[in-house]
């Protein structure tokens, strides 16, 4: 006898739901996580250019208020720098790489052929972003109480570690803020190289003048670089 009953075209691919059992939270949207996970290199070989990128950038504002509003709650006699370093600790690319890890997020990244066969899926740049992407999607589909759920599951033990890496965005930051009508602005020059191997070019700005330029192989580190460069042209040798 026949099976009319139509088949479930709408469940959820097994890795997917696997993912969403270690990130403790069940998406109502899963595309959005499935967003999330979609690494440039891929749309670029599948002829969609819808990439996390977006959702980066919003995770990256979200990671850093429930950072923030942490470690003003936890550390309530410690001045405005501290907390400035802390955070950085907390929110810097080898430690959400490592918070990548724990949930073995590489695992489930969408990646472009090349980016994957280049070992992709354990680069920290490409961790990170798709952590903080994550944040994002969890923001988005849930809200942010379900945002600081996931967030509060990591940061407390970051911030038990030393400081490891010099924070020169932070320092510089730290530098111009004592000048109120001074403001900072990191732009993208360029980018060169194929997916699973980019250089990224970041000029700083001091209102309207650049005081520097550096390049990496993630924009946050290309912008580490141009902080440095800013430093040194102030006579800040970090």
């Amino acid at each position: 006898m026949m099976n009319n009953k139509p088949e479930n075209t709408t469940e959820e691919p097994a890795d997917l739901q696997t993912l969403q059992e270690l990130l403790g939270y069940r998406f109502r949207d899963p595309s959005l996580l499935t967003l999330a996970l979609t690494h440039s290199s891929y749309g670029n070989e599948q002829n969609d250019h819808r990439d996390n990128e977006r959702l980066e950038f919003l995770g990256d504002s979200v990671l850093g208020f429930i950072t923030a509003e942490y470690l003003f709650r936890k550390f309530s006699r410690q001045p405005e720098g501290e907390l400035t370093r802390r955070r950085a600790n907390a929110v810097c690319e080898r430690t959400l790489a490592e918070f990548a890890r724990q949930i073995r997020l590489g695992d489930y990244l969408r990646l472009g052929k090349g980016e994957r066969h280049s070992g992709g899926a354990e680069r920290p740049s490409i961790l990170s972003d798709a952590f903080e992407s994550v944040i994002a999607a969890i923001y988005l589909d849930g809200g942010l109480e379900e945002a600081k759920r996931f967030v509060l599951r990591f940061v407390p033990s970051a911030d038990e570690k030393p400081v490891m890496d010099a924070d020169y965005k932070t320092l510089l930051q730290e530098v111009i803020q004592k000048n109120p009508d001074e403001h900072l602005t990191y732009l993208l020059a360029a980018e060169r190289g194929p997916d699973h191997n980019k250089t990224f070019t970041v000029e700083v700005y001091l209102n309207s003048n650049k005081i520097g330029t550096g390049e990496g192989h993630s924009k946050k580190k290309a912008e580490q670089a141009a902080a440095r460069e800013a430093l040194a042209l102030m006579g800040i040798h970090a």
